[in-house]
């Protein structure tokens, strides 16, 4: 919950009115820890732009007094108010007590009711700035100023430890922001020029220099050097890179000087994706915190009817003691503000998302960490994600094969083609080959040595009428139509693959496979792995339909543009942000930046911890405020006091509770 000493203007806030109806604030102000980009029409904001949003009853502004400002009001208000207790007492200074609380109380607590009625004006009546001025002014009208005024200073002092829990919870994620370059120096006409990142376009050279942060995706063309990708991946080791080694805008250059040739326009680089799903996240709302939402908006209301009624009605029955029941009324109102939930809620969500992104997994929304709380079914693609997404030889009928094999494949760019050459190891002469066809579909049509040289799938020595035993090799070797033998490759599985496996098995939660690989290769790994279930051969609309067969709560992990259409159909749809494909990352739900499978199972654990966490707040504070409202109306002795510390007190204790979710693992 914000200060409510805070006033809001458009300074604070980035508006896009391309919309007729609404516009979208990048919001600073950390109401109710909705301190995030959100999108709300125009209602929600006066001729002034000051936001009234009633999330949870309370009008967040942002501030035009800064915290020193804020703590120095509280200080003031705190020393007049202790000087107004010791005063109290003393008969020849009348009024002094009087005087000094009603001084505490207008310096610490003027913004308050000043909003109140400004809310009032705009049709936002009910509050916490009027539960809390309503409650204040009540106790100095029955002669309680030192709880009046009290209940002012307490209050501000708890918003204001809110404040440093919001903001200490959204740091985490908000570090992210800190990995975008400002700057980019580039090679131009034979001058370094230094522009936005922005500005520089794919093909052209920028110079990255040691302690800068590389601006844009790309290649590096020449030096060599260090790179820390901590910020976006959570990789603490710093990672070795030379000509040809690919980098991500937003690492950062620990070595010597190196030149990038830039491979994406800004938009496009994977910093630019991370900030996209920053305000993402900062957009979604989880269902628990709109419930709470709605909550807030039938709570005030329903709230202040009560205290009217405890006001009013008992007094009849009471020898028409009014002001007894009054004051009982005005501490049912104190003793109802609905901080803890309003705070601890949101709270607990985005410190979530903050854990989880110190783990190198970028979720969305809160909404998310509900759906990963009550996952039942982890689906896996093969290629890229459950494997290196690298092709080595793992089997060769002998040397000559696997020479011709590599002469074949010398002008090829496919990745079977690259395995096979580099298990080669020796130097090719092209002069050996005097004819080269590539034939799609199939494989490769040579003349080698002055003789035609066949290498490709089962259906290319079918073509060519050649006999052969199909053992599910991956390339077949004919000379002279004759068969001379044939290659076995296989794509390697991840280390981190079988860690995966296993600790998602152990959750409970069932493990699939789900890939346009052949039958063989991917029943190879599944049985490798331990995982449940495998379909293979599957096109990418085949693996989105095979997909929605399987009942629950299920999530998706794939890294390929094939992945995408699936993705998107999932509770929880999880793209590599490494190796992954743009389409696979801009439509999920969450990026594991290291690219390690595991982190599935680790996003679950983490959602599970958290979401028991917010639970705990939601069945605490709903108690703690159902038994102190009890109290307050049957009329416990210094009731008003319990009520100020049960309010602040209870809201402390929920925070607290909250941010334990900061530091899961």
């Amino acid at each position: 919950m914000k200060n409510n000493n805070d006033i809001s203007n458009r300074e604070h806030c980035t508006e896009n009115h391309d919309a007729p109806h609404a516009h979208q604030n990048h919001c600073h102000c950390g109401a109710c820890g909705h301190s995030h980009l959100e999108t709300h029409d125009h209602e929600h904001c006066d001729s002034d732009g000051h936001c009234h949003h009633s999330h949870c009853g309370c009008s967040h502004n942002k501030s035009v007094f800064s915290e020193k400002t804020l703590t120095a009001r509280m200080i003031i208000s705190a020393v007049l108010f202790v000087s107004a207790m010791i005063l109290e007492k003393a008969t020849h200074l009348p009024y002094i007590d009087t005087i000094l609380y009603t001084a505490a109380y207008i310096i610490v607590g003027y913004d308050v009711i000043l909003h109140s009625a400004k809310n009032i004006i705009h049709g936002k009546i009910f509050d916490e700035n009027l539960l809390m001025t309503i409650a204040s002014i009540g106790a100095f009208l029955i002669g309680e100023r030192a709880e009046g005024a009290a209940v002012m200073l307490l209050y501000q002092f708890g918003e204001k430890l809110q404040d440093s829990a919001v903001d200490k919870s959204e740091r985490s994620i908000e570090a992210l922001l800190d990995v975008r370059a400002e700057a980019a120096n580039v090679e131009r006409n034979g001058t370094i020029i230094t522009l936005p990142p922005e500005n520089v376009l794919p093909g052209e050279i920028v110079i990255v220099k040691t302690g800068e942060k590389v601006p844009l995706d790309g290649i590096v063309s020449e030096g060599a050097s260090t790179i820390n990708t901590a910020a976006l991946t959570g990789e603490s080791m710093p990672i070795s890179v030379k000509p040809g080694s690919e980098v991500m805008g937003g690492s950062i250059n620990n070595g010597g000087l190196i030149k990038i040739k830039v491979t994406k326009n800004y938009n496009d680089s994977a910093v630019s994706k991370i900030l996209e799903f920053v305000k993402d996240a900062r957009a979604k709302k989880p269902k628990a915190e709109k419930f709470i939402t709605k909550f807030a908006r039938y709570y005030t209301p329903v709230v202040t009817v009560l205290a009217l009624a405890t006001m009013l009605i008992p007094p009849l029955f009471d020898n028409y003691e009014f002001m007894k029941w009054i004051e009982r009324g005005l501490v049912f109102l104190v003793v109802s503000c609905p901080c803890a939930l309003v705070i601890s809620i949101p709270l607990g969500f985005f410190a979530a998302m903050g854990a989880a992104s110190k783990q190198g997994i970028l979720i969305k929304g809160g909404e998310y960490i509900e759906q990963l709380a009550n996952l039942e079914t982890a689906v896996f693609d093969k290629t890229g994600t459950l494997t290196e997404g690298v092709f080595t030889v793992t089997d060769a009928t002998d040397e000559n094969t696997l020479e011709f094999a590599a002469y074949c494949e010398y002008y090829s760019n496919h990745p079977i083609a690259r395995a096979i050459t580099d298990a080669y190891a020796k130097e090719i002469q092209p002069d050996r080959i005097t004819d080269h066809e590539e034939l799609a579909g199939y494989g490769i049509r040579a003349v080698i040595d002055g003789e035609e040289t066949l290498a490709g799938n089962a259906s290319l020595m079918k073509k060519y009428g050649i006999e052969f035993v199909d053992t599910g090799a991956q390339v077949y070797i004919a000379r002279g139509g004759k068969y001379t033998g044939s290659i076995t490759v296989a794509d390697k599985v991840k280390k981190d693959s079988f860690k995966a496996v296993k600790a998602l098995k152990n959750a409970g939660i069932t493990t699939v496979m789900l890939t346009g690989d052949r039958k063989e290769p991917a029943e190879a790994v599944t049985k490798e792995l331990g995982i449940d279930i495998v379909k293979s051969g599957l096109l990418p609309h085949e693996k989105a339909l095979e997909f929605e067969k399987f009942n629950g709560i299920k999530a998706f992990v794939g890294d390929g543009i094939n992945d995408a259409p699936v993705i998107a159909a999932a509770n929880i749809g999880f793209a590599m942000g490494g190796i992954g494909s743009d389409s696979a990352v801009e439509t999920a739900d969450a990026v594991i930046l290291t690219d390690e499978p595991s982190k599935v199972a680790l996003a679950h654990r983490l959602s599970k911890r958290a979401m028991f966490i917010i639970k705990e707040n939601i069945v605490f504070a709903i108690s703690v405020k159902l038994i102190a409202m009890l109290l307050s109306v049957i009329g416990v002795p210094n009731m008003m006091w319990f009520a100020i510390f049960a309010d602040v007190g209870t809201a402390m204790i929920a925070i607290a509770n909250a941010m334990r979710i900061m530091y899961l693992k």
